[in-house]
Formats: C-alpha cells, structure tokens, sequence
C-alpha cells in the first residue's frame, strides 16, 4: 500500500456543506455576521481569530483569520495602521501555535480571488496546524531566493529564479521581528501589482509564509488556471518576464 505520510485526507462531506461567496451563489457571508461566530480565539478590535468551522483536513487544527469587517476590502487597500495590525497579528499568532509545541508544522496563508482556491471573498487568512506533517520537507531553499529587487528595513524583496510552482514568484525575506512593518509594506504592494498592473486578467493571488531554520520567509503569487506541465509532472517554468516585473516595481514603488 502506498504510504500517506506526505498527503493530507480532504474530508468531502464536510466539504459540500461549506458557504462559498467568492463567486455568487447566493450564500451569505459567515464573517460578516460577527455575533453569529463562535469558537474566538483572539481578537484585536476588528481582527480575529477562530477555530475553523468547517475543519476539511483530517489531523489538523484549522483557523481563520478573519482581517476585517469590511467583506468588500482587500490587502492592497488597507490603511498603514490596519495593515500592520493584520499582519503583526497573524504573525504572532502562527509563530504561538508554532512555539506551542503541538504540531508536526503550522500552516499560515492566504487566499484572495476566485483562482486562489479559497472559497470566501471576505479578506482572510487561514493558520492550521498539521499534527503528523512537516511541511518544510516539500520546500525547496532555493525556491525561497531569487533576485533581489529592493532591500529595505531589514527586508528583502527578491523574485525567484527557482520557483516553487511556476512563472512570477516574489520571495520576501525578514530579518527580524522588528521590522514585521516593512515586510507589511512589501506584501501590500507585491498584492497591489498583481492586481492592477501583472496582468489585466489577474484578479487573485496567494500569500505564503515559511519558518524554516529560524528564517521567516513570505511568498505571494499571482493565481490563474495551473499548468499541466506542473499539474501532471511537478516541472516548474520560469517566466521570460522576471526582469520585466522586477523593472515594473522598482518603477512603479520606487523600490
């Protein structure tokens, strides 16, 4: 029997019964109906943290991050002082689950947009927590470097030469906790960019964080339908556009 130690079980039942609303179909938002929503964990002001509802993945421990209570916002809008609140809590909250001890590895992303594979258009991120699964074994390093498009504050924006899934990725490297504002910054205009400026057909994206080896590491891509090259053989493809993205942002933000 072929071994499982490196897949997570979708449970199917549970996932046919969830809301989606990042395409119309009619279901209501859960996240706007705050009084309705129960297992907090943590909040600040408008920012929470609850225990997933709808727990899909087997032997995990999942929760959303609820960023705020505008259903129509987005990251790339936010105030400085919202955005930095968002991120610094998400933050935290993933590095306490990971200290806590309980897991194989911890899980902190986000999905925005109806390619992104998430199924809720209110500004979210989700933290779970794998029990059995180390995620950092599938991370290539290399994949986590690339071409350096700006340092600053201790942070560095770089697009990978070694993607981890294909075409445009943009690594963004901190150096330490004390300049989680910065690398708030860069997201925010790495977010910006893909929506208004990659592509006039992009309308989603992931962000991705990594902790592995004491190095926090945040990946942000911008999402269409996957290649089949990737899809059927794992090959990662680099776009012949790296240095046209990399111009574009140094030009556009004055990176």
């Amino acid at each position: 029997m072929t071994s499982r130690k490196n897949h997570l079980v979708f449970d199917t039942k549970i996932g046919g019964t969830k809301p989606v609303t990042v395409v119309d179909k009619g279901h209501k938002c859960p996240f706007c109906y705050r009084d309705e929503l129960e297992g907090i964990i943590a909040e600040d002001g408008p920012i929470l943290l609850i225990a997933n509802k709808y727990p899909v993945l087997r032997d995990t421990f999942p929760t959303v991050l609820i960023e705020t209570d505008d259903c129509a916002s987005e990251l790339s809008l936010y105030p400085r002082d919202h955005l930095y609140r968002v991120i610094r809590f998400g933050i935290k909250n993933w590095l306490d689950m990971i200290e806590g001890g309980e897991f194989a590895s911890v899980l902190f992303f986000k999905n925005h947009g109806p390619s992104s594979g998430g199924s809720i258009r209110h500004p979210h991120m989700q933290i779970i927590g794998l029990r059995h699964l180390d995620y950092t074994a599938n991370i290539s390093p290399a994949s986590l470097e690339g071409i350096v498009i700006s340092r600053d504050g201790g942070v560095e924006l770089a697009i990978a030469d070694k993607p981890l899934v294909g075409f445009v990725e943009l690594n963004i490297k901190l150096a330490d906790l004390g300049h989680l504002d910065r690398l708030a910054d860069f997201l925010q205009i790495c977010a910006h960019y893909f929506l208004h400026h990659y592509n006039c057909d992009c309308n989603s994206y992931n962000i991705f964080f990594y902790h592995i080896n004491g190095q926090i590491t945040a990946k942000i891509m911008p999402r269409f339908v996957t290649s089949p090259i990737y899809v059927g053989y794992a090959i990662p493809q680099l776009s012949s556009r790296i240095p046209d993205v990399a111009a574009d942002l140094k030009r556009i933000y004055g990176l």
